[in-house]
């Protein structure tokens, strides 16, 4: 494999090779005589008319028809599929998918530039590039001719292909999990998060350790007549690789049990816990601050946290759940990554609630929603009560935050930012948690009783009467059994 040859303070220019976005079955004409000289304005204008053609849909099934590019001035366009964001300087959604923006901000992440790009419409299976090779001279001249330093694919490539493109391009050639690879290594800190991140790193490598060498009959040991040729340079890397995963995969077990003994001080708390799931860059880390005044590390990029936090949340009226961030998922995460982080991504599987956050002011939020379902079925989490909260509604756009209720109607609109919707939240929390409020009519001799209620739930009305005590609260474990014999 070719490494970037990176000057100092020179960033890297990366030229990006995707898919155009697929578009809907559909193909409907809209009215856009309205359109003014005013882009902002026409981009909501479209997508005014993009929900009413929506709503006069009763399928909204997907096709592969490419959305026709016509002019501003004409009166009538056809609309054909969800955009991504709009750029500076078109009032129509752009022809690039949703995977191929997230590239974008992949690359931007690593600290790349992104020098140019190339979107396909299709891709032919062949044999050496994965493409005709046609086009794949084309692609390795606009990178020449853009001066990028490498290539990088929206989709996987094979180890054969790889090797392929670099010697034609002259120039290392990178694909998504890659990418993805990269930033994990450079955002890794605690020594779980080091582990797993360079066991993901090696399985990935090793099929692609051929890259390493121009000439493969490299041998080290022997000598001609006497022992043998010895061994290949590959087949000596190749042994200290897999001695190397093995070392890994039992220091992973080690930290695991730490993690399980830790897990194990926190379950003799008798406090329920709440895991904050969601797509990477959605304001999970943000949220947790914003609940519990936490100082867990925040950025606007892609996979800002690796490790999961836990903190104690307050709930109103008294009670104290535990709240933990774990890390993003994106679409396309690498299987290898996947089961490197099971031991962290477990969190959520055991956790007794799923807080979803969803970043409702990006236009893929629903692909997003539907990546983390699939991924949480990976984890075996599927069966874990959730609760959607639109995160970002300050900078959302109208006609999205609408589209997005209407999905989901059960949602709760928040701002961690401004810390708006947090009242409503944290009170169906505290209901789906603890339960519904209850009342209970405590003797005087079991007044100590309140003491448990409000370590272990939220005393919500307390009234000291002659001969008893009247006590509304929502309780959990310990606290919830020893007051039922006195529920009224």
């Amino acid at each position: 494999m070719i490494e970037i040859a990176q000057e100092d303070e020179k960033p890297v220019k990366a030229f990006l090779v995707g898919l155009a976005k697929q578009k809907v079955k559909f193909a409907r004409v809209a009215d856009f005589s309205q359109f003014s000289s005013n882009k902002k304005q026409n981009f909501s204008i479209f997508q005014q008319e993009k929900n009413r053609l929506f709503e006069e849909n009763e399928t909204g099934e997907e096709s592969e028809e490419i959305l026709s590019d016509q002019s501003a001035d004409e009166s009538e366009v056809i609309f054909a599929n969800f955009g991504s964001n709009p750029g500076d300087d078109d009032f129509l959604p752009q022809k690039e998918s949703a995977s191929f923006s997230e590239l974008r901000g992949l690359v931007h992440t690593l600290g790349y530039d992104c020098g140019g790009f190339c979107l396909l419409s299709r891709l032919q299976p062949a044999p050496k590039f994965g493409m005709g090779s046609g086009k794949a001279a084309e692609i390795c001249q606009m990178a020449k001719d853009s001066g990028c330093d490498c290539i990088v694919f929206d989709f996987e490539i094979s180890p054969s292909h790889q090797r392929n493109w670099e010697t034609l391009a002259k120039i290392p050639v990178l694909d998504r999990q890659e990418i993805i690879l990269r930033i994990f290594a450079q955002r890794a800190k605690t020594k779980e998060a080091v582990l797993q991140v360079e066991l993901a790193r090696l399985e990935y490598s090793l099929p692609r350790l051929a890259h390493s060498y121009g000439d493969l009959a490299r041998q080290r040991g022997g000598s001609y007549g006497s022992k043998g040729s010895g061994e290949t340079q590959l087949e000596l890397d190749r042994r200290q690789i897999l001695k190397r995963i093995a070392k890994i995969k039992q220091d992973l077990e080690k930290v695991v049990k730490e993690r399980n003994t830790m897990k194990k001080q926190r379950q003799k708390i008798p406090l329920p816990r709440c895991a904050l799931v969601g797509y990477t860059n959605a304001g999970k880390s943000s949220l947790l601050n914003a609940l519990t005044g936490a100082d867990v590390f925040v950025e606007d990029k892609l996979f800002a946290t690796l490790d999961p936090t836990t903190r104690r949340l307050s709930l109103a009226g008294g009670g104290d759940l535990l709240l933990t961030d774990t890390v993003g998922f994106i679409g396309n995460l690498p299987h290898s990554l996947v089961d490197a982080f099971k031991s962290t991504l477990e969190e959520a599987a055991e956790a007794d609630l799923l807080l979803l956050v969803l970043d409702s002011s990006d236009f893929a939020a629903m692909e997003q929603y539907k990546t983390v379902k699939r991924v949480l079925e990976e984890i075996g989490a599927d069966d874990v009560p959730v609760i959607v909260a639109l995160n970002k509604i300050d900078s959302a756009e109208k006609f999205q935050l609408e589209l997005l209720k209407e999905n989901f109607a059960e949602g709760f609109c928040i701002s961690a930012k401004q810390k708006l919707g947090f009242e409503e939240l944290i009170e169906e929390i505290s209901r789906r948690l603890l339960g519904d409020a209850e009342t209970y009519e405590l003797p005087l001799d079991k007044t100590g009783l309140l003491n448990l209620v409000r370590k272990n739930g939220t005393l919500i009305e307390e009234k000291w009467l002659d001969d008893k005590v009247s006590v509304k609260a929502r309780c959990y474990g310990k606290a919830k059994n020893q007051l039922e014999p006195y529920r009224v």
